[in-house]
């Protein structure tokens, strides 16, 4: 390992810790992640010839311009992908499309919340992602939790549970995507063998969870109030919610479809539903005297949290520069020599690291390393690839930046990294072991 890649991955590392102990410096997580990206990144120009080809001469400026536009442009799909499902749940949200679901799910006991949240984000995240999910699951516990320190804890379910629903389905996860259309595992095989694993590793940390709950929740005139009942009718706020709702589960079909990136899908649902609440809107007397201007696109689109927007950026674009090094292929490669035969271990460790690095980069760099075998565990649906579809998954729920859907939540709720490391990453762990010791009991004896 050279000296020039040792300085970034320090570099990172203090990024990383000082990301940590954001509650303590007060520095905002977005701050540091832009200075990671661009400290990384500045270090890499003094030798870019070391890991890019033709980066050479007069060349070296438009080579290394090459690979970050690369990067900037596979970052910028889950930007626009993100922003996209922000509005969208937003606009359902402000426009009573989710009052029904409220409804549905309202309780006054906080532990029966707590397994009804569970169990719809677990289900929501394996038909849409658990990105758009837990941007959901969030908007509709803001209309029945009013207690922020109870809400945290909800908020710790939504990721889990998403991560979890999302490592079984084939269109859950960017991870499980990425595997299914490599044809390393099949969409009837991943459901078969890793739902109950993904299952059980949201059911333990929940139970452990609703330990700390207790009593009934308390409402608030605001949250008892229907929103948007006085601008829209029963009707068109039904129309907003399917609308929403409905094309966010068509933007996997859309995918599958015009095999557009899934950022495409969820701008045309923008689209639509932008158009359709502006003919609502239209016909309204005096909009401007019923707040109808508040809960318009144009006004939304104002108020998207561009501190996580900038987050992600900073974050994703940072171990791009990792992953360009070569530093995640290196690591693959020491954790195959050391536990070589072992996959449990090689996978468990690769899931503990997609907590602390992007998944995405980990599990791209396992596809090159690992060739697929005609039969035995690297096989398809073998054991090494239905395994690696887990723990890429599961395993970012044991620290708040190690998923998409973390990150949401961390921006969304303001949770602090300090915060979710000492009362939730030794759940999402325990949970993490129980479903490999599943999956594990369900190839010896089962399968």
């Amino acid at each position: 390992m050279s000296t020039l890649t040792i300085c970034i991955v320090i570099l990172f590392c203090i990024g990383y810790f000082c990301i940590a102990i954001e509650s303590l410096t007060k520095i905002n997580k977005a701050a540091i992640a832009l200075l990671m990206f661009v400290g990384c990144w500045t270090l890499f120009m003094f030798d870019p010839g070391s890991y890019v080809a033709g980066a050479v001469g007069d060349k070296v400026a438009s080579a290394v311009s090459e690979v970050i536009e690369h990067h900037l442009g596979s970052t910028s799909t889950t930007l626009f992908f993100l922003m996209g499902a922000m509005t969208i749940v937003e606009l359902v949200d402000q426009n009573g499309g989710f009052n029904f679901v409220r409804d549905t799910l309202q309780t006054k006991s906080k532990r029966a919340l707590l397994w009804r949240i569970a169990f719809m984000t677990f289900i929501l995240s394996a038909i849409l992602d658990n990105l758009t999910t837990s941007i959901v699951m969030i908007m509709i516990l803001r209309k029945l939790v009013s207690d922020q320190k109870d809400r945290l804890i909800y908020a710790a379910l939504v990721v889990i549970a998403a991560n979890s629903g999302g490592a079984f389905s084939p269109i859950g996860d960017v991870t499980t995507i990425m595997l299914w259309n490599k044809g390393v595992i099949t969409a009837a095989g991943v459901i078969m063998e890793i739902f109950i694993p993904s299952l059980v590793s949201m059911v333990i940390p929940a139970y452990i969870l609703s330990l700390s709950l207790k009593g009934n929740l308390t409402f608030t005139a605001a949250q008892a109030q229907t929103v948007g009942a006085s601008d829209l009718t029963t009707s068109q706020r039904k129309i907003i919610f399917f609308l929403g709702v409905g094309g966010l589960i068509f933007v996997p079909i859309f995918k599958t479809i015009t095999h557009l990136p899934p950022f495409v899908g969820i701008l045309l649902v923008l689209g639509v539903l932008w158009t359709v609440t502006e003919i609502f809107y239209a016909d309204l007397k005096a909009p401007e005297e019923k707040g109808a201007m508040q809960k318009r696109v144009t006004t939304m689109l104002t108020r998207i949290d561009m501190s996580t927007i900038l987050f992600f950026l900073g974050i994703l674009m940072a171990v791009a520069c990792l992953e360009t090094i070569g530093v995640l292929t290196m690591l693959g490669k020491s954790l195959d020599v050391a536990f070589e035969g072992n996959h449990y271990l090689v996978t468990g460790i690769i899931g503990v690291l997609s907590s602390i690095v992007d998944n995405v980069p980990l599990v791209a760099g396992c596809m090159g390393m690992y060739p697929v075998q005609a039969a035995g565990d690297m096989a398809v649906d073998g054991i090494f690839w239905q395994l690696l579809a887990y723990c890429a998954g599961v395993g970012g729920s044991m620290l708040i930046i190690g998923s998409a859907a973390g990150v949401v939540v961390m921006g969304l709720e303001k949770i602090t990294f300090g915060w979710y490391m000492k009362k939730i990453t030794w759940i999402a762990f325990v949970g993490y072991l129980a479903g490999i010791l599943c999956y594990w009991a369900e190839r010896t004896f089962l399968f």
